[in-house]
């Protein structure tokens, strides 16, 4: 990027004269006609695997020929969802090894843990499906890395699921940036803010009958089943989850990295820890402030705070981007542009029609369908895709330099031209994971 000026970087990942989005053509991809069926499968159906499903209802020509999962419980529910909001019902496999086996799918959605996100999205592409996998698309840096080989190795889509990038607004937002209206930016703020309560502490106890502990591990070294992991506490455990920078910080530190222009940082550094509940097994940090800074004097901040809901900007969440001349306050439901004395200049509202909410979150939203559509786009005609795979997991690895400086207490020197960890051995035990024998992803 120090090649590079902010407004020639935003001019060339223009897409569709709206600007701003990260893009990238896939020669090789075969076309279609719009009237061709594409066929999907979705993987982990509990919640975001829904929305989903309801977003690719939305497509023209689409049809879920098959979903998976492994709980028994979650099964019979969605068929029930399915049938009630979609009108149908699709076939059932609950291992995913046998999944991408089946012929006719064309794209797997991805929205199971996040310790399958990576080995889902890879033997996907190995069998010939283009993909969708939300964020944060891997467990550590090294899968990161495994799914962009994956991707240049099969030459299939790999569409990632930080849907705020196919916001009309967003997209607004980031192309007059890109032209000037707030100045040359160099400051980035993200923040997320709930009130999460204590999740206890776990009884270890047989896995229930209607739930196939061995297949939720899956890549994961096995433990013991304990009653307060399965079906959302999972995100807060290392062994499954990556923590709130990634379950809710991706998004916003992804908006921040696109509104500046920026790749991989230079370093990063992290406070914080298990400071609202100190005694349960929550393992990762309900509070942190994570810093990175990158070439050209530019930095993103994010301030997590898991179980205190006291909002920034009237905001739960959100991303607010500062330049010489004014800021620009970006989240789901539309921007505000500011003067640099904090008065109101103008505000753009998200109000597309067509889904039940503009605000998107765990639930189905327009921000979700357009994200979906995009990709139904790319494989029939060749669109650029808003979150290819090999740009928007930067975003993740970010999240990743993060959690990592938390860990080990140090301030974290990067490659800004690969984002390699540099000259600390301890960081960069941290890269990989261990994985259950037999499990380990390759390319």
């Amino acid at each position: 990027m120090s090649t590079l000026d902010r407004r020639t970087f935003l001019k060339n990942t223009a897409i569709s004269g709206i600007g701003g989005a990260m893009a990238l053509s896939f020669p090789g991809i075969l076309k279609g006609s719009p009237n061709e069926t594409i066929n999907f499968a979705v993987a982990g159906v509990r919640s975001r695997g829904k929305a989903l499903s309801q977003a690719i209802n939305e497509i023209p020509n689409t049809r879920i020929t098959w979903f998976c999962d492994v709980d028994d419980n979650i099964i019979a529910d969605h068929k029930k969802f399915h049938q009630e909001q979609i009108g149908y019902i699709p076939k059932v496999e609950k291992d995913f090894r046998k999944l991408v086996e089946m012929e006719d799918i064309d794209v797997i959605a991805i929205a199971s843990p996040e310790h399958w996100h990576a080995p889902m999205a890879i033997m996907a592409m190995e069998a010939g499906k283009h993909v969708y996998v939300e964020k944060p698309c891997s467990h550590n840096p090294h899968e990161t890395e495994l799914l962009e080989k994956a991707q240049q190795k099969y030459d299939k889509l790999c569409q990632m699921g930080n849907q705020q990038r196919s916001s009309r607004t967003s997209q607004l937002a980031i192309k007059e940036i890109g032209e000037g209206i707030i100045g040359d930016v160099y400051y980035g703020k993200a923040w997320y803010s709930n009130t999460r309560g204590s999740i206890g502490n776990g009884k270890v106890m047989p896995a229930p009958d209607y739930l196939d502990w061995e297949l939720w591990q899956g890549p994961a070294p096995r433990e013991e089943y304990r009653d307060n992991v399965h079906p959302y506490n999972w995100h807060w455990f290392k062994n499954w989850g990556t923590g709130e920078i990634h379950n809710n910080g991706t998004h916003e530190i992804d908006i921040c990295r696109w509104a500046l222009g920026v790749k991989f940082p230079t370093r990063a550094t992290s406070t914080g820890g298990r400071l609202h509940f100190k005694n349960d097994d929550w393992e990762y940090y309900d509070t942190q402030n994570a810093s990175f800074e990158f070439e050209g004097g530019k930095m993103i901040s994010w301030e997590g705070k898991s179980c205190n809901g006291q909002p920034f900007y009237g905001r739960g969440r959100g991303s607010l981007i500062h330049g010489t001349e004014g800021s620009i306050l970006l989240d789901r439901q539309g921007y505000l542009l500011y003067d640099l004395g904090g008065k109101l200049i103008k505000e753009e509202k998200e109000s597309e029609p067509g889904a039940t909410s503009t605000a998107d979150t765990m639930g189905y939203g327009q921000l979700t369908v357009n994200h979906m559509v995009n990709l139904a786009n790319a494989i029939r005609e060749s669109e650029s895709l808003t979150a290819p795979i090999d740009d928007a997991s930067i975003s993740t690895q970010i999240c990743h330099y993060g959690n990592i400086a938390q860990e080990t207490g140090s301030s974290i020197d990067l490659n800004p031209e690969n984002g390699k960890i540099i000259n600390n051995k301890e960081a960069q035990k941290l890269w990989k994971r261990e994985y259950e024998e037999g499990w380990e992803p390759v390319v």
